[in-house]
């Protein structure tokens, strides 16, 4: 009997992992990128549509080419009637190094769970950040394309263009969003606590949100407004709907 059960266990761990592979999309966003009608994610950054779920950032990225790192670990408490009770809160920031970052936070009563969970909410929260030059034009983008600053808690972040070959001036925590962004020269400038990793962090993020909040002259041409993808496929997506059900 004990064989058995212990076969049984693992007949349902394989099912399981089965069924994870396959993914059924809940939103209507996710529909259409499952079936392909949305070829990149700068089509979801442009109608401003809300990614509530993580499967459609991995759609995108083939494994292995969004990096993720924990960048803190700090444990919580709250006090209850019978003592303590202990939980760990973990930031995880995740980026493609090319212009993609996300930073993403999670609570749990043990860390491997916060740590998923805080990969989870870091894709969800991925943004495009915008590069630009210091100077002339020449060769690749490198740099924030205008001066930019965040804040969160005490900590205030300001991120300067800086000329090629200068490199990252900041704190280990502000080298490694840079990197993780794509950018390969700035100058940055922070005050308060910046030893609150949490803080500076979600400052920093701020400031690269920033990046593409700013219409520089070079965007001053007429807009061509195309249609959303909700409004492009309403119908393909009214006729699946009732094919699903």
């Amino acid at each position: 009997p004990a064989g058995r059960s212990k076969g049984s266990k693992g007949k349902g761990k394989g099912k399981g992992k089965q069924e994870e592979k396959q993914w059924a999309p809940m939103t209507k966003l996710g529909r259409l990128v499952n079936d392909g009608k949305i070829q990149n994610l700068e089509e979801i950054y442009l109608h401003s549509l809300p990614i509530k779920e993580p499967e459609i950032i991995d759609h995108f990225y083939p494994p292995g080419s969004l990096k993720d790192e924990v960048l803190k670990i700090h444990p919580v408490q709250k006090m209850t009637s019978a003592g303590q009770t202990n939980r760990f809160v973990c930031y995880v920031l995740v980026g493609d190094t090319n212009g993609h970052i996300g930073l993403g936070s999670k609570c749990a009563k043990e860390v491997a769970t916060a740590i998923r969970g805080g990969i989870i909410a870091a894709k969800l929260n991925l943004i495009p950040v915008r590069r630009g030059f210091w100077g002339n034009r020449i060769g690749l983008p490198h740099t924030v394309p205008m001066k930019v600053h965040g804040k969160c808690g005490s900590v205030r972040c300001r991120l300067i263009p800086a000329p090629r070959g200068s490199g990252i001036v900041g704190s280990p925590v502000m080298k490694k969003m840079m990197a993780f962004a794509g950018i390969s020269d700035c100058f940055t400038c922070s005050c308060g606590h910046t030893r609150t990793t949490a803080n500076f962090a979600k400052a920093t993020f701020e400031a690269l949100k920033a990046t593409y909040g700013y219409l520089t002259p070079d965007l001053w041409k007429p807009t061509n407004h195309c249609k959303s993808p909700f409004q492009e496929w309403s119908d393909w997506l009214s006729q699946s709907q009732k094919a699903a059900y």
